[in-house]
């Protein structure tokens, strides 16, 4: 990172893959294991429902800011299932309750992580502000499930976004303005770690300063990172507690 930019006062964090250490694709598979047993116990076919919170989520991938990603997921999810008439608040109940209890269990795939509750509390005690910058297509229920498998709370952060305070997606630049405007902050106030270089390292299109977490890297696309500040979780870390006291 060299000379710490003396503007600098606000860290952003990834979660999946960057607070959370885990493979993505180890993820995927348990959670929507997890979440074909809610569908049938709906009396949902398992199948069109997986398709249709599917289709949900590249809905909110694409959103322009006009409706809230929640907004964006249950149009599109029951869209998808021919049914645009039904009140889905029953079915979004049955989903929080789910994140609440069911999904803890995912918390199995994590590898060992004793890093990121002690970062993101000194990083708080040195006076910076930590937002959690993860990609909002989870209610604020299952955030709030993934934080606790590393002891932290959403308490802990300014802001932790999710579908339902948020109106863009990463890699859209839309998502990192929306998150600066939330909290009060310039670029050039921010620094943001992530796992992934294009949804994460888009965020250094704005102006805010990036580093790749390499430990569980996501890059589907095959994308050459090697011009981005990288390293591991416990190479971040060692850099950010260097930072000078501020508050």
């Amino acid at each position: 990172m060299g000379q710490f930019n003396t503007k600098l006062d606000t860290i952003l964090f990834d979660l999946d893959g960057t607070l959370l250490q885990f493979s993505q694709e180890v993820f995927i598979n348990t959670y929507f294991s997890k979440l074909r047993q809610v569908f049938n116990r709906l009396s949902m076919d398992a199948d069109e429902s997986i398709k249709a919170v599917w289709a949900g989520t590249r809905a909110m991938m694409k959103n322009d800011g006009t409706k809230l990603n929640s907004e964006r997921f249950w149009e599109k999810f029951a869209e998808s299932l021919g049914k645009t008439d039904i009140n889905w608040n029953t079915v979004e109940l049955v989903l929080e309750d789910f994140y609440r209890n069911e999904f803890d269990t995912v918390k199995s795939i994590l590898g060992p992580n004793n890093i990121s509750k002690k970062l993101v509390h000194t990083l708080s005690a040195k006076g910076y502000g930590v937002v959690l910058a993860t990609n909002p297509l989870f209610p604020e229920c299952a955030v709030e499930t993934r934080l606790n498998w590393i002891g932290l709370r959403p308490g802990d952060f300014l802001l932790a976004t999710h579908y339902a305070n948020s109106t863009y997606c990463k890699p859209s630049h839309g998502y990192y303005r929306e998150v600066l405007s939330k909290i009060g902050k310039s670029p050039e106030n921010c620094f943001m770690a992530g796992n992934n270089p294009v949804e994460d390292m888009s965020a250094g299109e704005i102006g805010v300063e990036t580093f790749l977490v390499t430990d569980c890297l996501e890059n589907e696309n095959g994308v050459d990172y090697s011009r981005f500040k990288q390293g591991t979780l416990s190479d971040l870390t060692a850099m950010l507690e260097k930072l000078p006291d501020i508050g």
